[in-house]
């Protein structure tokens, strides 16, 4: 048995017209032994229909001054609210969606809070609890299976609280799932301000911390062998253009693997391009500047010493020195080569050479090459190797190029928070790429293994806004997050989004996210996107989210039957992210 506090008096479409009872209004009404809330906004009622109870939700109450009633001698008026039914419960089960509608005089009962959680999380684990619905302070269960196979979105403006609901969603997974998880799925974390560096989440025996640094040697990230030697990752670390730079790559790889079997054969492809540049006639003047730079990043001194003494002669194209008084001209004939120069070039020693050192080396060979055969403009390629020489320092401090596959954790937070602009673009990159490769290769249909890649302050390289880097480049790193977010899940990779700006993601991403966390946004391309994003979004739901307090959050999705208004669990202050506001009073007192 319920309280009947009125009956409906309209129907138009599924806008359901109830007269209110005088008491009804009251914050909190006890009845029958149960709690229940007074009609409010986003309260429920319950129309009965024959053995059906319609659940309807309130969106609006008025007083309707046209018509009033006198009991007592007394004038009242009437009392309306304006709802909307959500679904129905039959055989004490809640099914969503409208299939019955109520009828004129059907009487209108509270709903109990327990029946209230019936509506939104009778099915669902009910220690999976990040929080309370905001009005009836009610603890909802959420359905993490649904969840964690999805992708999800958690946007709200600074200090809305959205890292405290994206660090309470992981940290509560791993706190009661961790033994069924360990082995089978894997989670990474984009940690672009170093938020998640200590014991959030989880701690340190599941979590590996990387905390990359551009300027100085800290944590590396692995790339293997052939993912380093590979032209799309190649020209993603030095932004080469498509036409002329990205083809003088691909020859400098194919060249690698073509004599990657011959002991020793980058120094004999040393020894063989120096002496074909010193054997050649004409010369150029800019095949002596790229070997004088060669031998200076080598750092072979002696060569260094010789080469500086060595002209070009413009006029006819001869390169000439002066050796114990005498000039030596460098032309076809090779026995001036031997005698000067040969013995320089075969004392250099490329055993401890690293990747990047063969890189630049096979490079700058390879322009030498194509400038004596005359295949390529210099000043095509030119920019290309100064943006190596520009980014090689920092990559050597951030990655570490191996043969071996390297063993993850649980968890893995790349914390970029040290990183420059450049490279907090194209490490996560290059790692997401990493990751969704292997995941494709290893799994089977349906997938055993699942990858999370998990993105705080997605905006930062999911933004379609940014005008740092060249268009195709962008373009890409966007293509290959929206292939993920399109195509993952069949692979069982799935992101998690945390953003500040939802409306600077590329709309193709945003659009294919299944559940989100809304907290406070005031922007109006924000709230226009996601108006027109999310299918499952309701105007009340929409109207509430600019005005929402700290930690509150508006939850919608694939996962959820309907839109609840939830307030966020703060975490204990050890396991909160690092991201609170600065306390002026203390530190200015």
């Amino acid at each position: 048995m319920s309280l009947q506090v009125g009956e409906v008096i309209g129907v138009h479409g599924t806008r359901v017209t109830i007269k209110i009872f005088d008491d009804s209004n009251k914050e909190t009404i006890f009845f029958g032994g149960q709690k229940h809330k007074g009609v409010s906004v986003r309260e429920h009622v319950s129309v009965q229909r024959g053995f059906r109870e319609i659940i309807c939700i309130v969106e609006g109450e008025y007083l309707d001054e046209q018509k009033t009633e006198i009991e007592n001698g007394k004038v009242s008026y009437i009392r309306k609210v304006e709802s909307k039914p959500i679904g129905y419960i039959e055989d004490g089960e809640f099914h969503r969606g409208i299939k019955f509608l109520p009828m004129i005089k059907d009487a209108v009962h509270l709903l109990a809070e327990s029946n209230v959680q019936k509506i939104y999380s009778a099915k669902n684990d009910p220690s999976f609890t990040i929080g309370k619905l905001l009005k009836e302070e009610t603890a909802i269960a959420l359905p993490w299976e649904h969840i964690f196979n999805s992708h999800v979105g958690i946007f709200g403006n600074t200090g809305s609280g959205k890292s405290n609901t994206l660090a309470k969603l992981f940290t509560l997974l791993f706190e009661q799932k961790i033994d069924g998880i360990l082995g089978k799925s894997n989670f990474v974390i984009f940690d672009f301000n170093g938020e998640y560096t200590n014991q959030q989440i989880t701690g340190h025996e599941h979590k590996s911390v990387r905390k990359l640094n551009t300027r100085a040697p800290e944590d590396k990230i692995g790339l293997s062998d052939s993912e380093f030697w590979d032209l799309e990752t190649l020209s993603i670390l030095f932004n080469a253009t498509q036409n002329t730079q990205r083809p003088f790559l691909n020859r400098v790889l194919a060249g690698r693997l073509r004599f990657i079997d011959i002991e020793d054969s980058l120094a004999r492809y040393i020894q063989s391009t120096f002496r074909r540049a010193f054997s050649e006639k004409p010369a150029r003047g800019e095949v002596l500047s790229l070997l004088r730079r060669m031998a200076e990043f080598l750092g072979h001194e002696p060569l260094v010493d010789f080469l500086n003494k060595i002209e070009f002669n413009n006029s006819n194209g001869q390169l000439k020195t002066i050796v114990d008084g005498e000039h030596v001209y460098f032309d076809t004939d090779a026995a001036r080569y031997a005698a000067h120069l040969e013995p320089l070039v075969n004392s250099i020693d490329t055993s401890a050479f690293d990747a990047f050192d063969e890189l630049v080396v096979r490079t700058n060979l390879m322009l030498v090459r194509d400038l004596i055969f005359g295949t390529v403009q210099f000043e095509h390629i030119q920019p290309l190797l100064k943006r190596m020489d520009s980014a090689i320092s920092g990559l050597r401090n951030i990655l570490e190029v191996t043969s071996e596959d390297t063993e993850l954790k649980l968890v893995t937070v790349v914390s970029l928070r040290r990183c420059n602009q450049e490279m907090k673009k194209v490490v996560p990159l290059l790692i997401a790429k990493h990751f969704y490769n292997h995941q494709k290769n290893r799994v089977t249909s349906p997938p055993q293994q699942t990858m999370h890649l998990v993105i705080d302050e997605a905006h930062n390289i999911l933004s379609q806004q940014s005008v740092r880097e060249r268009e195709i480049w962008k373009d890409y790193r966007l293509e290959l997050f929206e292939e993920i977010i399109k195509e993952g899940r069949k692979f069982g990779v799935f992101l998690t989004l945390a953003s500040q700006r939802p409306a600077d993601i590329s709309p193709t991403i945003v659009s294919q996210v299944h559940n989100f966390f809304l907290h406070r946004l005031v922007n109006e391309r924000d709230l226009f996107l996601l108006e027109n994003t999310i299918s499952s979004l309701d105007a009340l739901s929409r109207s509430q989210i600019p005005n929402l307090a700290k930690g509150c959050c508006v939850v919608t999705g694939t996962a959820f039957d309907l839109p609840m208004l939830i307030q966020v669990e703060r975490l204990p202050k050890s396991l909160q992210p690092d991201s609170a506001d600065v306390p002026l009073k203390t530190l200015w007192d």
